[in-house]
């Protein structure tokens, strides 16, 4: 029997990026169904943050470099400035989802931001990714432009703000269970397994 995991995120959080990595471990290993939610850190027109700021820097030099470097995962302090709003990256990820390439996306963009110091917030830069995963290009640039699944996007962030009272990502839902940052492979087994007897 397969165990939804319910994983809300941002494409900005560098901690949903390393969650990510267990994630998979554990999707190997088990029969686990992974489906991210959306969940905007700081939607338009709040101001995103400057990587040139004492914020950014201090935090991933204190608790993401070190959390990276023990996962073994290459990951950077984006250099885009300020940091891109996420609503058209998960509107796209909406166009993904109704073409069945939802999880191929998500890794996708994520890679570009934190690996590759991509601006997900730019349109050419989201179709490229798209294309990259097999999405049809044109299709893609056009729902973005048209913002086709901004009501589905907008849905989603309420469920996550109203329904479920996500306040900080990533957080995991797993059964009845839920799960506030990174969590330890071990944990999430065991989350399974009692999700499973249930």
């Amino acid at each position: 029997m397969s165990i939804k995991i319910k994983v809300y995120s941002d494409y900005v959080c560098p901690y949903c990026f390393l969650a990510k990595q267990t994630l998979d471990k554990v999707a190997k290993e088990q029969e686990v169904e992974i489906e991210w939610m959306p969940f905007e850190l700081r939607p338009y027109p709040t101001p995103t943050l400057k990587p040139e700021d004492d914020y950014l820097p201090r935090v991933w030099q204190q608790s993401v470099y070190p959390l990276a470097e023990a996962m073994e995962i290459s990951i950077q302090l984006p250099s885009i400035s300020p940091q891109p709003y996420t609503h058209s990256a998960f509107e796209g990820y909406q166009f993904a989802k109704a073409h069945g390439k939802a999880e191929a996306y998500n890794d996708r963009v994520l890679k570009a931001f934190f690996q590759e110091d991509r601006d997900i917030g730019e349109l050419e830069v989201l179709v490229q990714l798209a294309e990259e995963i097999g999405l049809p290009k044109q299709e893609f640039k056009q729902a973005l432009i048209e913002r086709r699944y901004k009501a589905i996007h907008q849905q989603a962030l309420k469920h996550a703000y109203e329904s479920v009272g996500v306040t900080s990502v990533p957080t995991l839902v797993i059964g009845g269970q839920i799960f506030l940052g990174i969590p330890r492979k071990e944990n999430l087994q065991q989350a399974i397994k009692t999700a499973k007897a249930n």
